[in-house]
C-alpha cells in the first residue's frame, strides 16, 4: 500500500471509527488514531449528529411550510428544461432536499404530466438548489445558534396553532445545524497541533482521492450537506486547503446519487430513470472538472471576499468556507449551463439504458406505483403521490370496463374471467391506497390537507364501488346471459353498447380529474348527463316495445338487459361522485 492510500485509509478511520480510540484496542504511540482523544471523537460525531437532526428538522418544517407551494411551482412551470432548471432549483433550495424534488418528479413523469426530457431540467436544477445549505453555512453564523435554539423551541413549545409552530421548528433546525458546525469545528481544532494530520490532507490535494473521500462518506451518510458541512469546519480550523475541500465536495456529489438510487429500487422505470440522469449528470460533471480544480479554485478565490488584515490560520478561517461555498456552487450552475441543452441525449440514454418493460401482465396483481413513505411527513407532497396513485387505480377501472363491453359483445366466459381478476388486483391497489392514505391521516393537517384528503378519500372508495359493480353485477349478468342462451336482439345490442362507451366517455374524464387535478374534466362529467340519460331512454324505450310484444321465453332477456342498463347507470352515477369532488361549490 503507497504511503498516499496508507495517508487515506487513515483519514477514513478518524472520520468514521473514532471509538477504536477508547476501546482498548492496542495502538502505536505515532499512530495517528491514539490521538484522536475521547473529547475530539464526542464533538465531532456530536456534532455531526446534531448538524444531521438539525437538517432533518429543517426539511420537514420546510415542506411543511411551502409544500403546496413548491408542488404546484414543479406542476405548473416546468413547460420547458430551462424553466424547469429554474423551478428545481428554487423548489430544492426552499425545501432543502434534492431527494423530495426527485421523488414528485418521478410521479409528474408517471403520471404523464412532465415528460421525462423536462424531468432533466428539474434534476439539474437540484443540484443548484442543493448548495444552499453550504452558502448558509459560511456565512458564519454559528453565535446565532443558540438563540435560534432557544426561540425555536418556545415558539413550537407554546405556540397554539400548527403553521406558527412549524416556524419555531424551522428556527430550531437552523440553530441545531450551526450548533453541530460549531461544534464540529470546535473539537477539530487541536488537530492544528499534528504534524501527521497535514500530511494526510495534504494528500487530499490530489483530485482522485479527495472525490473518492468525499463520494464515501456521502453514501455512508447520506447527506451531501454534512459533508459539505465538515468540510467547512475543517477549512475554518485551517486543515484544509481549499483545493483538498473541492475535491472532496466534487466527490460529495457523487456520493448523493446513492440516495436517488436507493430511494428508486424497486420502482417503476421512469423512478429508475430519474435516477439514472441524476448518476449519469453528476459522474460526467465530476469527471469533467477533475482536471480543472486549479481553475475551479481560482475563480472561486476570485468572487469570494478577501481578508488581507488577517493572517495565517485566522485568513484561512475567515476566507476559506466563503471559497468552498462559491465552488461548490460554480460547479453545480455550470454543469447545469453545459449540460442542459443535452437533456435529450440524457433522457434518450436513460432510456437506452432502462427500456421500457411489461409489469402488468394479466393475472399478475398490480402494485402501487407512486407511494413512497418518506414523504408521509410532508403530507401536501404525500397526498399528491396518493391522487397519483389514485389515478392509477383509475386506469385499471377503465381497463375493467373496456373488457366488461368486450366480453358482453364478444360473448365468451373467458373475458368475465379476466374481468373478476383484474378487480381482484384493483382490491389490492385500494387496500394499498386506503393504508397508506389512513397513515397520512395521523399527520397533523392544515385545513387545505385536511379537504384534499377528505377529496382522495372519496374517490378511491368510488372507483373501488365501480370495480365492485363491474365484477360483481355485469359479470353476474353476463355469465347468466352466456349460460342460459340470453340473447339481446341487434337494435338492443346496439343501444347498449352505445350507452357503453358513454359511460366509458365520463368514467374516463373522471379519472382525468383525479390524475391531473383536472376540474375541466370534470365538468364534462357532468356535462355528459343529458347525453347519457338519452341513451339510457333509448335503451328503455326499445324495453318497453320489446316487453309489449313479447312472449313469455323473452322476459328472462329482458331482464337481464334491464340489470345491465341499471348497473352502467351506476357506474356513471359513481363517475359523477368523483366529478363532484373536483369543482368548486361555487362553481
Amino acid at each position: 500500500m503507497t504511503r498516499i492510500a496508507r495517508h487515506n485509509l487513515l483519514f477514513c478511520v478518524v472520520l468514521f471509527q473514532p471509538g477504536i480510540a477508547w476501546a482498548g484496542i492496542p495502538m502505536q504511540e505515532n499512530d495517528l488514531s491514539a490521538v484522536l482523544s475521547f473529547d475530539m471523537a464526542l464533538g465531532l460525531f456530536g456534532g455531526l449528529a446534531l448538524f444531521l437532526f438539525g437538517m432533518e428538522r429543517l426539511t420537514v418544517a420546510l415542506k411543511a411550510v411551502a409544500g403546496n407551494r413548491m408542488r404546484d411551482h414543479l406542476e405548473r412551470l416546468t413547460t420547458n428544461r430551462v424553466s424547469g432548471a429554474v423551478v428545481g432549483a428554487g423548489v430544492t433550495a426552499i425545501l432543502q432536499s434534492s431527494s423530495v424534488t426527485t421523488v414528485l418528479v418521478v410521479g409528474f413523469v408517471s403520471a404523464g404530466l412532465m415528460s421525462l426530457g423536462q424531468s432533466v431540467g428539474v434534476i439539474m436544477g437540484a443540484n443548484i438548489g442543493s448548495t444552499i445549505t453550504a452558502q448558509i453555512i459560511a456565512f458564519q453564523v454559528v453565535k446565532l445558534a443558540l438563540a435560534l435554539i432557544a426561540v425555536g423551541y418556545a415558539i413550537q413549545f407554546f405556540g397554539r396553532n400548527e403553521p406558527f409552530r412549524r416556524k419555531g421548528s424551522l428556527l430550531l433546525g437552523f440553530g441545531l445545524v450551526f450548533y453541530g458546525m460549531s461544534l464540529m469545528g470546535t473539537s477539530m481544532a487541536p488537530l492544528r497541533q499534528i504534524p501527521e494530520f497535514f500530511s494526510l490532507a495534504a494528500s487530499l490535494e490530489t483530485p482522485w482521492l479527495g472525490i473518492l473521500v468525499g463520494a464515501f462518506f456521502t453514501a455512508v451518510i447520506q447527506s451531501s450537506a454534512a459533508t459539505t458541512g465538515i468540510v467547512i469546519a475543517l477549512s475554518s480550523q485551517g486543515l484544509l486547503n481549499l483545493n483538498a475541500c473541492i475535491a472532496v465536495a466534487l466527490g460529495a456529489n457523487i456520493g448523493t446519487c446513492i440516495t436517488a438510487l436507493l430511494a428508486a429500487i424497486g420502482k417503476p422505470n421512469s423512478a429508475l430513470r430519474a435516477a439514472a440522469v441524476h448518476i449519469l449528470f453528476n459522474l460526467l460533471g465530476v469527471a469533467l472538472w477533475c482536471g480543472f480544480i486549479d481553475q475551479l479554485t481560482t475563480l472561486a478565490v476570485a468572487l469570494s471576499p478577501a481578508h488581507p488584515e488577517l493572517q495565517g490560520i485566522s485568513r484561512l478561517a475567515a476566507e476559506t468556507p466563503r471559497q468552498v461555498a462559491n465552488a461548490h456552487t460554480l460547479f453545480n450552475v455550470i454543469n447545469t449551463a453545459l449540460f442542459l441543452p443535452f437533456a435529450g441525449l440524457f433522457a434518450r440514454a436513460a432510456e437506452k439504458l432502462l427500456p421500457d418493460r411489461k409489469t402488468e401482465v394479466p393475472g399478475v396483481m398490480i402494485k402501487p406505483k407512486f407511494l413512497d413513505t418518506t414523504l408521509l411527513d410532508t403530507p401536501s407532497m404525500a397526498l399528491e403521490l396518493a391522487r397519483f396513485e389514485i389515478g392509477h387505480l383509475g386506469g385499471q377501472i377503465l381497463l375493467m370496463l373496456a373488457e366488461s363491453r368486450e366480453a358482453f359483445k364478444l360473448r365468451e366466459e373467458r373475458l368475465f374471467r379476466e374481468l373478476e381478476k383484474h378487480d381482484d388486483a384493483a382490491d389490492l391497489l385500494y387496500a394499498e391506497i386506503s393504508a397508506y392514505l389512513n397513515r397520512i391521516g395521523k399527520r397533523t393537517l392544515s385545513e387545505q390537507e385536511s379537504a384534499e384528503y377528505y377529496r382522495l378519500i372519496q374517490a378511491a372508495a368510488n372507483l373501488e364501488s365501480i370495480g365492485d359493480v363491474l365484477e360483481t353485477d355485469l359479470s353476474i349478468t353476463g355469465r347468466k346471459m352466456i349460460n342460459e342462451g340470453l340473447r339481446p336482439s341487434a337494435t338492443m345490442q346496439s343501444l347498449l353498447d352505445d350507452l357503453h362507451q358513454g359511460v366509458y366517455l365520463a368514467l374516463e374524464s373522471a379519472v382525468q380529474a383525479i390524475a391531473s387535478n383536472d376540474m375541466t374534466a370534470a365538468q364534462d362529467v357532468i356535462a355528459r348527463r343529458s347525453d347519457i340519460d338519452q341513451r339510457l331512454n333509448a335503451a328503455l324505450q326499445r324495453r318497453v316495445e320489446s316487453l309489449a310484444q313479447s312472449e313469455a321465453e323473452r322476459l328472462s332477456t329482458l331482464n337481464a338487459e334491464f340489470e345491465l342498463t341499471d348497473k352502467l347507470k351506476r357506474v356513471y352515477s359513481l363517475s359523477k361522485r368523483i366529478a363532484r369532488l373536483w369543482i368548486p361549490k361555487e362553481v
